[in-house]
């Protein structure tokens, strides 16, 4: 019995993905991106400033990280809570040592809770972009619009009123979307999100909303929590995607960009912070490396035409 012909028939399969979200291209076709001062790879730290309510909730899912033992889970409450009253100001340390400028993804729980965190992080000329509300504001296709939307305005909102500037980028938690999200997004005024891993140099959406890829393979969560690596570890492989990353651009002559996704409770431990330091100095020192916040990427991206 051979199989029915209109099985395989699907109207909107096409080249690369089967949606209409963004025009699909590879990143060898594409115009070479000019970053400022003729460096050749953008190195952009992120770092994930997040607050997570001691009891959590699994719909639509459970956040990494979050609560895992029977309530009260004061182990790793506590635990999260370090990287907010001590890691995050060692991170804070380590940017100001080798004049790095960052992007800060901050639950807007962070804000409410610790303002003169986020004043800190202002004064410091860092950019702070919405991480959703707390580690409870996840979002998947199942979410009611209007509760997502609620999350979105909500978490920008209150970043706004207490940093005095409204953020730019949004990164959800756990890189997780709806099938609205990128209207959301669009519509709420962010320029950029940070949730599709698809590139090393940002797109545009068809609706106008830029992603920069935050890639979570280079972040220290999966490499040191997840993969149960060693901080040298982690600083090697960045090193080594570094210069994988300067050679390609002086071949092909285009930039590319490195992400730094750092989390507060892993890398700003005590045995941990001198290796991030190391690492920051040493790629600080290169003459390819450009350090840039996330809008200043964007913004370098749009001008250069790419």
């Amino acid at each position: 019995m051979s199989l029915d012909a209109a099985y395989l028939e699907y109207p909107h399969r096409k080249r690369g993905y089967d949606h209409d979200l963004y025009p699909w291209t590879m990143l060898h076709e594409r115009k070479p991106v000019a970053w400022p001062d003729g460096k050749s790879v953008a190195v952009w730290v992120c770092i994930d400033l997040e607050w997570f309510p001691i009891t959590p909730e699994d719909k639509p899912f459970r956040a990494p990280g979050h609560m895992q033992t029977p309530y009260p889970d004061y182990r790793h409450y506590t635990s999260r809570e370090y990287g907010t009253r001590v890691g995050f100001y060692r991170l804070l340390d380590a940017l100001a040592k080798a004049g790095v400028k960052a992007s800060v993804a901050a639950n807007s729980a962070v804000a409410e809770r610790y303002p003169e965190v986020i004043a800190d992080i202002m004064a410091a000329g860092h950019e702070i972009i919405a991480h959703s509300t707390d580690m409870n504001g996840t979002i998947a296709t199942g979410l009611d619009e209007a509760d997502e939307k609620a999350l979105i305005d909500g978490a920008l909102g209150v970043l706004e009123r207490v940093s005095g500037v409204r953020p730019r980028g949004w990164l959800s938690i756990a890189r997780s979307q709806s099938w609205n999200t990128v209207r959301l997004l669009k519509e709420a005024g962010v320029d950029y999100c940070c949730d599709w891993v698809n590139d090393e140099l940002p797109w545009r959406f068809n609706n106008g909303l830029i992603n920069l890829a935050l890639n979570h393979e280079l972040s220290d969560r999966q490499i040191i929590t997840v993969q149960q690596q060693s901080a040298d570890s982690y600083v090697q492989q960045m090193k080594d995607a570094f210069d994988w990353l300067a050679r390609e651009a002086k071949q092909t002559g285009g930039g590319r960009m490195l992400p730094l996704n750092v989390t507060p409770y892993i890398l700003g431990l005590p045995y941990r912070i001198d290796a991030f330091e190391r690492l920051l100095l040493d790629l600080a020192g290169r003459p390819e490396a450009w350090f840039a916040r996330g809008d200043q990427i964007i913004d370098a991206w749009v001008d250069s035409g790419a």
